[in-house]
């Protein structure tokens, strides 16, 4: 059993100086690598705590010019919203100055129609295509010229303000997110290391798909601005024009309307006068009818006053005709007999054909004639001067 257990080696003096020795040489040069490795360390961290103040410096600065650029870019599209604003709104009152105008021009048309169907009503010769009638027509082409006129205004109109409204909805989401983003960055320029909710983000170092360049920002943000100058200016343009078509148009139908006003009054005064002529033409056939009348009263009476005379030649003659044999002489006397009854008949034949004659039928034809023309031209002044002229009265044209 002895012999199993064996007492340890034992090592030389100069192996034990050795190991000793070594133990020093390993120690110090763990030392020095120790000592350059604390300098080394010490170098880094100043050198990156440099860094990291000098790139946390130049962070803020460019979010600070970040925050400025955005601010600037706000307050442009802040502008250009209240101008857009401001002109749709004002544009606005034209549409409904238009609209205004638009339904003012329906009841002259419809008044201008009705005095055409009304003026159909004429009749006989009255019934003429006069003046009047060709300023009425023209005013309807006139007023109805005019509403479409106004019409395609309108619609242009309504297409420019739903402009206005989608380059005004570009600027209020581009507001919206650079309102958003300013936000964000004003929170990101308060953030310090030793603020209390900041954290470890692992998936917040890198670069999204849907990311755009600081260009494509800019150009984003110009392309809403330049339509909204655009659209500004195309309304400016719009709203000028439409004030020019409102006036012009007002204008054209307020000089035909006294055109056919006109025309109106000098056909009323061409028809009354021509009435008074007819009257006075009907009187001197009433006064000459009324003679003839007298004429032929005069001449009955003469026809009877022969009656007499020829009943005496007549009687005479008969009891001449019954003188006996040689005293049935044809004599003197019975020749004046004859000659007298011959003169008395042919007289009051005369004065009976005379009287048959168609004066006065003429007369009375002539007369009906120029009462049923009289009538015409009452009928015309009627519609003209009582359902035309008092209906134009209640139109206005105004300016809208």
């Amino acid at each position: 059993m002895a012999r199993l257990v064996q007492a340890p080696p034992k090592f030389h003096p100069s192996e034990w100086h050795m190991a000793n020795k070594m133990q020093r040489v390993s120690t110090e040069v763990q030392k020095c690598r120790s000592e350059r490795m604390i300098a080394e360390s010490q170098r880094l961290l100043d050198e990156t705590e440099k860094t990291t103040l000098k790139t946390q410096s130049d962070v803020n600065k460019k979010t600070e010019q970040r925050q400025e650029e955005i601010k600037f870019w706000k307050q442009e599209l802040d502008n250009k919203l209240e101008q857009i604003v401001h002109e749709t709104e004002v544009l606005l009152t034209f549409k409904t100055r238009l609209e205004k105008s638009l339904e003012s021009c329906r009841e002259p048309l419809i008044i201008a129609q009705k005095c055409l169907l009304n003026r159909q009503r004429r009749t006989g010769i009255d019934l003429v295509h006069d003046e009047v009638e060709e300023e009425l027509v023209k005013e309807v082409e006139v007023l109805q010229g005019v509403i479409a006129l106004l019409g395609r205004t309108l619609e242009q109109t309504n297409e420019q303000i739903r402009l206005n409204r989608s380059a005004k909805y570009n600027l209020e989401m581009d507001l919206k997110d650079k309102f958003t983003a300013l936000m964000i960055d004003d929170y990101c320029a308060s953030l310090t290391s030793n603020t209390p909710d900041i954290r470890y983000a692992d998936n917040a170092v890198k670069i999204e798909e849907n990311f755009v360049t600081p260009e494509d920002w800019i150009d984003f943000s110009n392309i809403n601005v330049e339509k909204a100058d655009k659209e500004r200016n195309n309304s400016l343009a719009l709203r000028a024009l439409i004030d020019s078509i409102l006036s012009q148009t007002a204008s054209d139908i307020r000089k035909q309307r006294e055109t056919v006003n006109v025309a109106f009054a000098n056909r009323v005064k061409e028809v009354k006068d021509a009435k008074h002529k007819l009257e006075t033409l009907l009187a001197m056939v009433m006064d000459e009818t009324a003679s003839q009348e007298e004429n032929i009263a005069a001449l009955k009476k003469a026809i009877a006053d022969k009656e007499g005379p020829i009943k005496v030649a007549q009687t005479r003659l008969e009891a001449r005709n019954h003188r006996p044999n040689m005293e049935l002489c044809y004599d003197t006397v019975q020749c004046r007999l004859i000659s007298e009854v011959e003169e008395l008949t042919k007289n009051i034949q005369r004065q009976v054909e005379m009287m048959a004659e168609t004066e006065l039928r003429s007369l009375s034809r002539r007369q009906l004639s120029l009462e049923e023309e009289i009538q015409v031209k009452e009928n015309t002044l009627y519609i003209d001067e009582v359902l035309c002229m008092q209906m134009r009265e209640s139109v206005q044209i105004n300016d809208f």
